[in-house]
């Protein structure tokens, strides 16, 4: 428990301001809360809606998101919903992952992120143009990954998650768990050369799923507790769209049908502190981004 007493002192005592940058993306606490279009070239991904397979549907939901107000759009090949056997070879995910992003990287005028953990549909997705990677395993998946994006200059999302059901199940806190891991995935970005100032952390909302307490309330404390991870110092990424804890809470089973419940998700994340929103419905999120953000200026501006 010594991180969460540590945690916990630093918040105390520390108020810097919160700052980063993501692919020239300005992310902090004097910045607009940014919002990132996902799209999916993988069909096996959870949500049939964000999978386009054709080129000219990609091209046209590349624009659409940009449009709708995205300040960047990340691309997935290969699905990595913990519940679902989604593993592809790594050859295919960087030939479906390159292919892509070479599309929407000619497509839009916004930065692409490519949403892997691997080397090689890293490297291939970064030699197409993509200038941010989205690692759901915080580094800890590809023992290379880091050198890659350190090399390339580009920037990350480190997320961090669960690695697979064998693993022994998480205990305690799930704010004081997330910022652990989360600790332990900076220390390797910093390790692999990665500048700082390029790292937006993710607690992964969604990717625990063998603690000791239901998986859904997991997820509720991680939101209510977010605003404890400003003591590292680093930009917040959020991704809560469609997923299923929203419709463990709202008996909605299909995806599709749970974008309500991702808008009020949203909104709580903005308020507790989130700097990026990582969505699948771009304008809807804009909008509620939007007003979870003026109640968020409202409430820590002085008054009288």
């Amino acid at each position: 428990m010594f991180l969460a007493a540590r945690t916990r002192t630093v918040m105390a005592r520390d108020q810097t301001t919160v700052r980063g940058q993501l692919a020239g993306i300005a992310l902090g606490d004097a910045d607009e809360v940014a919002v990132m279009g996902a799209l999916n070239v993988s069909p096996e991904s959870f949500y049939g809606g964000s999978v386009v397979t054709r080129d000219d549907d990609l091209r046209r939901a590349a624009d659409r998101m940009a449009r709708g107000g995205a300040a960047a759009i990340d691309v997935g090949a290969m699905s990595t919903a913990p519940y679902l056997k989604t593993r592809i070879s790594e050859g295919e995910e960087a030939e479906r992952l390159a292919a892509a992003v070479r599309l929407v990287v000619q497509t839009v005028a916004i930065p692409v992120s490519a949403d892997t953990s691997r080397v090689a549909p890293a490297r291939a997705a970064l030699d197409a143009g993509a200038r941010v990677i989205n690692d759901v395993t915080g580094l800890a998946g590809d023992p290379g990954l880091g050198g890659i994006v350190a090399g390339a200059g580009a920037g990350l999302i480190l997320m961090v998650s669960e690695h697979g059901p064998g693993e022994k199940a998480h205990a305690g806190d799930p704010v004081d768990v997330v910022s652990r891991l989360l600790c332990a995935g900076l220390d390797r970005a910093r390790a692999a050369g990665i500048a700082p100032e390029a790292v937006v952390i993710d607690p992964g909302v969604g990717f625990f799923r063998h603690g000791a307490m239901p998986w859904y309330e997991w997820d509720c404390a991680v939101l209510a507790g977010l605003e404890r991870l400003r003591a590292l110092r680093r930009p917040i990424c959020v991704g809560v769209s469609r997923k299923s804890f929203l419709g463990a809470l709202t008996g909605q089973d299909d995806p599709r049908s749970r974008l309500p419940g991702s808008l009020a998700a949203t909104a709580v994340a903005v308020l507790g502190g989130a700097h990026l929103i990582r969505t699948h419905d771009v304008a809807e999120t804009v909008q509620a981004v939007r007003i979870a953000a003026a109640v968020r200026r409202a409430r820590s501006t002085p008054r009288g």
